[in-house]
């Protein structure tokens, strides 16, 4: 009996009503299934859909049409199997790192200890043990962009969703935070789904990499990773790699001329 997907998503469409003015059509009929596990990474020109897409995964908006399943079961609203990481770190400014990567936690109820316990394991898998008692404000983008990781992760998800979430930082931290998310995935094995302008940055974290379409975002093509495991910024340097960027930044190309009506 084969396993049930991590995540199907089956014929979503997503049209937005606007009074008075023309609609939207955001997404037409997007059809992807992830296994348990599985990093896939969504890319496209702006204005593609790809975020309107993670926030119905997220259940933070219904789609217009078709269906998104976690582990089997519809999604209508948000859940503890999703978690989002959004590309501004959305840290509560009065909290401790302790206290901020504990509070779904305590939100759910559990106790401080317990919780306390969580967040303290998923804080040194995050690379911040000894900065449990500073504030955002105490922290670099990195490093809070890390707590937000590491928050995100202690509801134990199912599921993780990446917004560009290191949209905001500068290339050499940008790059450090890739090494660090892929640490965290091989040792938590999540399933995630992550949303990047940087096609370098989808190559390099990814099984595979889904190309979405000018407005409305389509799927263009789907192109399977095959670089080995674990990966290092070692790999950014191979031949195969460089092959991969080319190509998806090619379609992307494609797609914002068809978008600007130049082709």
């Amino acid at each position: 009996m084969s396993e049930t997907p991590s995540l199907t998503i089956e014929g979503v469409s997503k049209v937005f009503e606007r009074p008075g003015r023309p609609t939207i059509e955001a997404l037409r009929d997007i059809n992807l299934t992830l296994g348990k596990g599985e990093f896939v990474s969504i890319v496209g020109a702006s204005g593609s859909g790809k975020s309107t897409l993670l926030r119905i995964i997220d259940g933070l908006m219904p789609a217009s049409a078709g269906r998104i399943a976690v582990g089997g079961k519809t999604v209508t609203r948000p859940g503890k199997d999703r978690a989002m990481v959004f590309q501004h770190d959305s840290l509560l400014p009065w909290k401790t790192v302790m206290d901020n990567v504990g509070y779904g936690l305590a939100i759910g109820g559990m106790s401080r200890k317990e919780r306390e316990e969580i967040a303290r394991y998923f804080i040194k898998v995050s690379g911040l043990s000894g900065f449990e008692n500073h504030y955002p404000h105490q922290l670099s983008g990195g490093m809070r962009q890390r707590v937000n990781v590491a928050r995100a992760l202690a509801v134990s998800p199912d599921i993780l969703l990446l917004d560009e979430p290191f949209a905001a930082l500068d290339a050499q931290t940008r790059e450090i935070m890739q090494t660090e998310l892929l640490n965290i995935w091989e040792r938590e094995k999540k399933t995630v789904v992550l949303i990047t302008h940087q096609i370098d940055e989808a190559v390099f974290l990814s099984d595979r990499v889904i190309v979405f379409s000018a407005r409305p975002g389509q799927i263009r093509e789907e192109i399977v990773i095959d670089l080995p495991r674990p990966r290092d910024l070692e790999v950014k340097r191979s031949s195969t790699f460089v092959g991969y960027v080319d190509h998806i930044w090619k379609l992307i190309e494609q797609e914002v001329r068809a978008g600007m009506q130049l082709s």
